[in-house]
């Protein structure tokens, strides 16, 4: 696969393209202080590819995960024991998007969405495997559906990571960061849950009768346009905007980041409502926006609920409400319209024949508690494993300091002390 050598050192232009997103200070300072060398994939890794086309009929929550293209829950589409190739933990998958994921789990991975398994030597730990995959980040702006990444692309492309004063890969500092930035981010976590009052997430009476009930729910039809008041947004091209220009969201048609591109100032003119549920004209991602917001295209719809007050919890359920009942029509060579969506039909529960919107929050509210409580276990857990390490490392300094303490008092080290003078 060749050496690890860089290509290049640091450099004012490396500094800029270390794209490992926002961080905090102070380790944000810390990657300052970083040098830079820059790594041709293919002499990083080797590729592979899956033996069998898997595909979302093959999910049947047994045996190993299934790995496709796509952001959406990393790429995992769920579990499948049909035969087929298993590729090892600790590696990096990529797909023809551009999207990177380490894998710390065994899995399986689909033929027709050109998804590839990376490994090599560089991927010491999982630590060193995520600090790796994020900066693969800038190829989902190089590949698109017109001009989609294959490994003999991606081989060629480079990628930048910390390099000692050796010139070689700087492991322990990809280690020592991830780990930081884990310990700060559960602190951050931890402190949020206290002062918001949600980490006691004790499920209501109702709460606990809307999980219960879920399956024993009744179900009916109704035409979205009776309960959706829909219209098309405006349209703002990217090259008009300045990205990071100031507070309100913009929306492109991308499953990442809730579909938000950036924050920016722009006329408010085009400003739309929030409190709605929006869907991607060209790629049919349909999220709930909670703030009014900026949109880059007139293709994607915003939709308003009509004769009940609209809430994060009832739009969540709503949004996931559209997203089943309309997917399998509509892809980006068929995409969705104001005026197809006049004739569709969303499956909602019923109470009395009407749609049931106290259920729907009850049920939101009763996932976002579990999910809590779930959090709250996870930080719990790294907190009270963070604190042993702490301790370790404390007893081992004062067990160090007890040594040189005793070697400075004893009576060979004086003797020795005062024959130097």
């Amino acid at each position: 696969m060749g050496s690890f050598q860089p290509f290049e050192k640091s450099s004012k232009r490396n500094r800029r393209r270390k794209r490992l997103g926002k961080i905090d200070a102070p380790l944000g300072e810390k990657l300052q202080a970083v040098k830079w060398g820059e790594y041709r994939l293919g002499d990083l890794f080797e590729a592979q590819t899956g033996d069998v086309d898997l595909q979302q009929k093959d999910c049947n929550d047994k045996g190993e995960y299934l790995v496709n293209s796509g952001l959406d829950n990393c790429g995992i589409k769920g579990r499948t024991d049909r035969l087929a190739k298993v590729f090892p933990a600790n590696t990096i998958t990529v797909d023809f998007w551009g999207n990177a994921f380490y894998r710390n789990f065994k899995y399986k991975m689909a033929t027709h969405n050109h998804v590839f398994s990376l490994s090599g030597k560089v991927i010491k730990n999982e630590s060193v495997g995520i600090f790796i995959a994020t900066q693969f980040s800038y190829m989902r702006k190089l590949f698109s559906f017109d001009y989609m990444g294959t490994w003999n692309k991606i081989k060629e492309l480079k990628i930048l990571l910390p390099t000692t004063s050796n010139n070689e890969i700087d492991f322990d500092l990809m280690e020592s960061f991830i780990r930081e930035l884990e310990e700060e981010r559960i602190r951050e976590l931890s402190a949020y849950l206290t002062v918001s009052g949600i980490a006691d997430a004790t499920l209501t009476a109702n709460e606990r009768y809307a999980l219960e009930c879920f399956d024993k729910l009744e179900w009916k039809e109704f035409n979205v346009t009776d309960v959706f008041s829909v219209k098309n947004t405006h349209n703002i091209l990217s090259s008009e905007i300045k990205e990071n220009s100031g507070k309100i969201p913009y929306l492109c048609a991308s499953a990442e980041n809730n579909s938000v591109s950036s924050y920016i100032s722009y006329n408010a003119d085009f400003l739309e409502k929030g409190n709605c549920i929006f869907i991607g004209g060209k790629t049919f991602v349909v999220s709930y926006q909670k703030d009014d917001f900026f949109s880059n295209d007139s293709h994607n719809l915003a939709l308003y609920l009509k004769n009940f007050k609209a809430d994060k919890s009832n739009q969540l359920y709503l949004a996931t409400c559209i997203r089943k009942s309309l997917a399998h029509k509509y892809s980006w060579g068929n995409s969705i319209s104001n005026a197809k969506i006049k004739g569709d039909k969303v499956m909602l529960p019923v109470r009395s024949n009407t749609p049931d919107y106290e259920a729907m929050q009850d049920f939101i509210s009763a996932v976002q508690k579990l999910v809590i409580q779930d959090v709250v276990k996870f930080t719990d857990g790294k907190i009270e494993a963070t604190k042993k390490v702490v301790k370790k490392e404390v007893e081992y300094k004062l067990d160090e300091n007890k040594s040189v303490l005793k070697v400075a008092e004893s009576s060979d080290y004086k003797s020795y002390k005062s024959s130097l003078h």
